[in-house]
């Protein structure tokens, strides 16, 4: 009796032994299939990030992105109607008309002219349903299109949206999060600079700063920062290197500065901008994007896209150059990730900057492209 129960307690070991070894081959089995190449977590579905052109030759921001089934806005420049062609574009894809969380990254109409809306183009809060609204924590700002932004912002709270400023989020105060699960496997991160809470004469230094994270695949958004937010960043954030970065305040020789490059040293830079436009500057070398950083950011990756160009004429009358037009550079920029890698996508042309007729034209080839 003794030698059948010492069998069958062996027996029962061994089926259980068999089971574990087979539950963590099968896990294993799991892993590997799931995981992107390279990475390190299970993602479902693909993370789209779109810079979108803005229907016009103002320069601004407005970033749509799908990670699974969720919906992301940052910013709605460049002006309101700028939402005409912006709701039409997000439309495509964001089929339920919820936008789940939607960021101001700073209160500079080119920002949020979108979000404020007019009397002939509605609000992007009115466009969509915005379940949880981002924000800047301060702001110099007095103007008529920032009180509009207020107004339409606290309209969507009134009717359900959840509203946090960037430092909240930060902290993780009053029910907001510094990391959101945005579908398996990708995260919205708000980083830390020191402008969330001390005060800057410039606008820029306010701008929310985001980073996406998709196992070690990292996507990095600073609004328009400019260098003493940049250098505010690199020390309170241990930022690793990054797939996708968008280049600070359009391309300007102020923001994407060395002290950030040279951390993050980014795979893919993206501008949103229209290139050449002398809507702040007379001189060619500083409209967007500028030469300085186009040299900066040479020193890491030579994919660089531009949404959109435009077209300049010079009026003798009044001795100055004059924006006349506009048009697509790359257009419409997708910026796809999965477990297929990173990849681009444009809507008028795949063609990096260096190998476009524009820069051809108007800059000078780095060093670090030739």
């Amino acid at each position: 009796m003794a030698k059948k129960q010492k069998t069958f307690s062996l027996t029962i070991a061994a089926c259980l032994l068999a089971f574990v070894i087979g539950a963590v081959a099968g896990f294993a089995m799991w892993t590997v299939y799931k995981n992107p190449k390279g990475g390190d977590v299970y993602v479902s579905g693909d993370l789209q990030i779109h810079f979108m052109e803005l229907g016009n030759n103002y320069t601004g921001d407005s970033i749509y992105i799908k990670a699974g089934e969720t919906d992301i806005l940052i910013d709605a420049g460049s002006r309101a109607n700028s939402t005409d062609a912006t709701s039409e574009y997000i439309d495509r894809y964001c089929t339920d008309g919820t936008l789940e969380y939607v960021v101001a990254t700073h209160a500079d109409q080119d920002h949020i002219a979108g979000f404020a809306g007019s009397s002939s183009s509605p609000s992007m809060f009115e466009r969509y349903k915005c379940e949880t609204i981002i924000d800047f924590a301060l702001t110099n700002k007095t103007t008529q299109v920032y009180q509009n932004y207020v107004k339409k912002r606290d309209a969507a709270v009134a009717q359900g949206a959840k509203h946090y400023n960037a430092l909240q989020c930060y902290k993780g105060e009053n029910g907001a999060q510094r990391v959101y699960e945005l579908s398996d496997g990708i995260k919205m991160e708000i980083l830390y600079q020191e402008f969330y809470e001390n005060k800057s004469s410039d606008e820029n230094n306010y701008s929310v700063c985001l980073m996406f994270n998709q196992g070690d695949k990292h996507f990095l958004f600073t609004g328009d920062l400019e260098e003493d937010g940049e250098i505010s960043l690199v020390e309170s954030n241990e930022l690793p290197k990054v797939e996708l970065f968008k280049a600070g305040h359009h391309g300007s020789k102020t923001s994407s500065n060395d002290v950030l490059l040279k951390v993050i040293e980014p795979e893919i830079v993206c501008v949103c901008c229209c290139a050449g436009s002398v809507e702040y500057t007379q001189n060619f070398e500083n409209t967007f994007p500028t030469q300085a950083m186009i040299d900066r950011v040479s020193l890491y990756t030579d994919r660089v896209y531009v949404t959109t160009v435009g077209e300049v004429v010079y009026n003798a009358d009044k001795e100055k150059y004059e924006d006349n037009g506009f048009g697509p550079l790359n257009g419409n920029i997708v910026v796809t990730s999965n477990k297929s890698g990173v990849n681009v996508q444009c809507s008028h042309d795949n063609a990096v900057l260096k190998d476009t007729k524009w820069f051809k034209d108007n800059r000078t080839m780095p060093s670090a492209w030739s």
